[in-house]
């Protein structure tokens, strides 16, 4: 009797696992790891924080005017830090990786200088750009304009740091998803915004997310570049991580511990965000892969 190629069943390879005892020790490390580096830390703060009792951890927060207001401050300043970093962000993601330009190596070279370059230098730049000795002070001064030691230098320093997350993390994807579905957008009339919001976004939406994430967390967190431009002035321009310094330097630990848990608790609180976001619209890409 003929054989029947249609009933031959090909021999699947089985795929070479390390040794149990292996893989159960490369587990334990690298947890211990994690718990000694990251949760130990962690969880010392909190302890600290809370180590006279919640009413002293919440008078130690609201009871001083002057972390009350870091507190606020800082909060106020991360959102736009992140909304003009988006938007900046975005328009050199999307020049870098759609055209091709004279320059554009020199662009995308700086788009990572402040990743090498000290955030107290960065701060340094602004001081030389707009103190009264710099290169915009005369002016700025004739012109009753303050930008040094205010919230606009916040703004200025810590975008300054956080621009490279949203670029580094566009740049691929756009280059990745390529421009073919943006060109039959065009050619079937969409214009520029309806190519942007109904193409691009789409695609690029998880990377935009995680740049998000990850310059709202370096945003709450800046402590070089604003520690230059602030003036360190208490209940005016300090934000959480100065105050922090301040507390600990007066050796007032429980209210240095108190401040710094709610740093950590935005953290985690990002890490959420991240993970509950990442989830959904990875769940909609996979339920609109299936659809088509």
């Amino acid at each position: 009797m003929a054989n029947n190629p249609t009933n031959i069943v090909p021999l699947k390879k089985k795929r070479p696992e390390d040794p149990l005892w292996l893989r159960y020790l490369l587990t334990i490390l690298a947890l211990g790891v994690v718990t000694l580096i990251i949760g130990i830390p962690v969880f010392h703060v909190f302890f600290r924080a809370f180590e006279k009792g919640p009413m002293v951890y919440l008078d130690n927060l609201f009871g001083n005017p002057n972390t009350r207001h870091s507190i606020l401050l800082t909060l106020s300043i991360a959102p736009r830090v992140v909304f003009l970093s988006v938007i900046f962000g975005v328009a050199a993601a999307w020049a870098i990786a759609r055209f091709r330009f004279p320059g554009r190596t020199i662009l995308l070279t700086l788009m990572d200088l402040p990743l090498a370059v000290s955030p107290v230098v960065a701060g340094l730049v602004f001081v030389l750009m707009f103190g009264m000795q710099g290169w915009m002070g005369d002016w700025l001064s004739k012109n009753n304009m303050q930008i040094l030691f205010g919230t606009p230098a916040l703004v200025l320093a810590t975008c300054f740091v956080t621009l490279p997350y949203v670029v580094r993390e566009l740049i691929p994807v756009l280059e990745a998803y390529g421009e073919e579905e943006e060109l039959a957008a065009v050619s079937l009339g969409a214009n520029g915004w309806q190519m942007f919001w109904r193409i691009t976004v789409p695609n690029i939406r998880l990377a935009l997310v995680y740049g998000i994430i990850l310059c709202n967390a370096r945003a709450m967190g800046e402590f070089g570049a604003v520690y230059v431009v602030s003036g360190r002035i208490s209940g005016l321009n300090d934000t959480m991580p100065l105050r922090v310094e301040k507390l600990f330097q007066e050796y007032d630990m429980p209210a240095a511990f108190a401040l710094a848990s709610v740093l950590t608790f935005l953290a985690l609180i990002t890490l959420g965000v991240k993970t509950y976001l990442e989830k959904n619209i990875v769940h909609q890409q996979s339920d609109a892969g299936e659809k088509s």
